[in-house]
């Protein structure tokens, strides 16, 4: 079986260019760090890509373990430290760079405002072996 590529865009008042997540082997976690359990836009990445949704709060793992990180942070801490690690981050709220970690939210890491209608397949795929 392999891991599929998925596309997460912008949402309604969002910012940030679409990113393309691909899980690889050891790099597969779908980290959901909204407090709430595992939010329905990490459950959606997990399901078309293959990789494996975790509550990143009750279950963290090794930062070189997440493919992605789906994140409510209407402020700057999570907003801005999961970008300074090079981790693709997914922010359910709009709002693009702010505060002091402004320098690490780059298009191609970080794109917000991100609903469950945001996350697609891949038109194409780059997948790689589970």
């Amino acid at each position: 079986m392999t891991y599929k590529t998925v596309k997460v865009e912008k949402g309604r008042g969002g910012w940030g260019i679409p990113l393309l997540i691909t899980p690889v082997p050891g790099k597969d976690k779908i980290s959901s760090i909204t407090g709430g359990g595992i939010h329905p836009v990490a459950q959606k990445i997990a399901e078309l890509s293959g990789g494996t949704a975790i509550d990143g709060f009750r279950h963290p793992v090794a930062d070189g373990e997440v493919a992605c990180a789906v994140i409510d942070c209407g402020g700057t801490c999570r907003l801005g430290i999961l970008p300074s690690k090079n981790i693709l981050t997914i922010n359910i709220n709009g709002g693009g760079p702010s505060g002091p970690f402004a320098k690490f939210i780059k298009e191609g890491l970080y794109v917000s405002g991100v609903r469950v209608e945001n996350v697609s397949l891949a038109e194409k795929q780059t997948g790689g072996e589970k």
